[in-house]
């Protein structure tokens, strides 16, 4: 995992907010966090929680991924095709937030099943596997049972 880049991600996070054409305060408002906080972030000198990044894209309208990379928090490789991903869905303007939520928490179930999931997602959720377990060393395989 990278270490946190709080220049970046403050520098960032003012952008957005400009181009939002927000206030600190409102955005501070906005996100639930207090406005000195929300100007340390932006200023470099705090290192804010995934929780209060969610809290400020959502604020924003804009990927918590994407403020996750930029904090460091994310591998922007490893993990770019799933923020580019989620982004599109977020951005989608004909979807209401239930249903984006809806597809992105289908879209991480296919990612975990497919054994690509994050170890601990922000919902804290983890896909059980119900395949039977794999007999190790040389039996004769698995056998297949009516049921």
């Amino acid at each position: 995992m990278a270490s946190l880049n709080v220049g970046n991600l403050g520098e960032y996070l003012r952008e957005q907010r400009r181009n939002a054409q927000l206030s600190l305060r409102q955005l501070a408002e906005a996100a639930g966090v207090s406005n000195p906080y929300l100007s340390q972030i932006e200023r470099g000198l705090r290192k804010p929680s995934a929780d209060v990044l969610q809290q400020v894209a959502k604020a924003l309208r804009i990927s918590a991924e994407t403020l996750y990379v930029r904090a460091g928090i994310l591998d922007a490789e490893r993990d770019r095709d799933e923020v580019e991903t989620r982004a599109v869905i977020l951005a989608d303007p004909t979807l209401d937030e239930r249903q984006k939520q809806v597809l992105l928490q289908i879209y991480e179930s296919f990612r975990k099943e497919n054994g690509y999931g994050a170890g601990a997602d922000a919902g804290g959720t983890s896909i059980p596997d119900d395949r039977p377990p794999v007999a190790e060393g040389g039996g004769a395989g698995p056998r297949e049972t009516a049921g």
